[in-house]
C-alpha cells in the first residue's frame, strides 16, 4: 500500500511540476526572447517601467530569469527549493501589479499569480518526488534545509522589489497630480486674460 501511494505521490508531482513549470518556463521566455507570442526584453522592460519596476529592462531580465529558469528547473525538478522559491517571489511580485484589480483574473486581478507563487512554494517544501533529476542526482541540489533558507531569502527579495515599485508608483502619481494641477492653473489664467 505504501509502494503504491508512493508512486501516486510521485507521479502527482511530476505532473504537477511539469504543468507548473513549463507555463513559468513559457511565460518568462516571453519575457526574454519574444516566444510564444511575448514582446522580448526590450518591449518588456519599457512595458515593466511604466509600471513602476525600475530600470525597466533589467526588471525584465530579472522577471524572465525567475519565471523561465525557475519553470524549467521545476519541470526537470532541478534544486527545487531553489526554483520553487524564485518561481514564488517572482509571481508574488507580479502579483502586486494585479492587486489593484482585486482577486479574481477575470476582474485582472491576482488569483493566477496567487496560485503559481503557491505551487512554488509547495514544492520548495515537498520536494521534486522520485521522478525528478534531484533524485537521479541523488538530491545533491535539494537538501531539506534549502526551502528553509531560499524561501524567506527570496521572499525578502520580493518585499524590496514590491517597496521600490511603490514608491516608484507613488511618486509618478504625485508628478502626474502636480503637471495636472499646473495645467488646470495655466488654463484658468488663460481664461482670465482672456487669451
Amino acid at each position: 500500500m505504501t509502494h503504491h501511494r508512493s508512486k501516486r505521490t510521485d507521479l502527482g508531482l511530476l505532473a504537477l511540476r511539469a504543468g507548473v513549470g513549463g507555463t513559468l518556463f513559457a511565460h518568462g521566455a516571453q519575457k526574454l526572447f519574444g516566444w510564444f507570442g511575448g514582446y522580448g526584453l526590450e518591449a518588456t522592460g519599457g512595458a515593466m517601467e511604466s509600471m513602476g519596476f525600475t530600470p525597466g529592462k533589467r526588471s525584465a531580465l530579472m522577471a524572465g530569469l525567475g519565471e523561465a529558469g525557475g519553470g524549467a528547473a521545476l519541470a526537470l525538478g532541478l534544486a527545487t527549493p531553489v526554483a520553487g522559491a524564485a518561481a514564488a517571489a517572482t509571481m508574488t511580485t507580479a502579483g502586486t501589479v494585479h492587486g489593484p484589480a482585486g482577486f479574481w483574473v477575470t476582474d485582472g486581478g491576482f488569483e493566477y499569480n496567487a496560485v503559481l507563487a503557491t505551487v512554488g512554494s509547495a514544492l520548495a517544501v515537498a520536494g521534486p518526488g522520485r521522478y525528478s533529476l534531484d533524485h537521479a542526482l541523488g538530491h545533491k541540489l535539494d537538501k531539506p534545509w534549502m526551502a528553509a533558507v531560499t524561501l524567506p531569502l527570496f521572499g525578502l527579495a520580493a518585499a524590496h522589489v514590491i517597496t521600490q515599485r511603490r514608491k516608484a508608483v507613488a511618486a509618478a502619481a504625485a508628478q502626474q497630480q502636480t503637471s495636472d494641477a499646473e495645467q488646470v492653473a495655466a488654463a484658468e489664467q488663460a481664461e482670465s486674460t482672456g487669451a
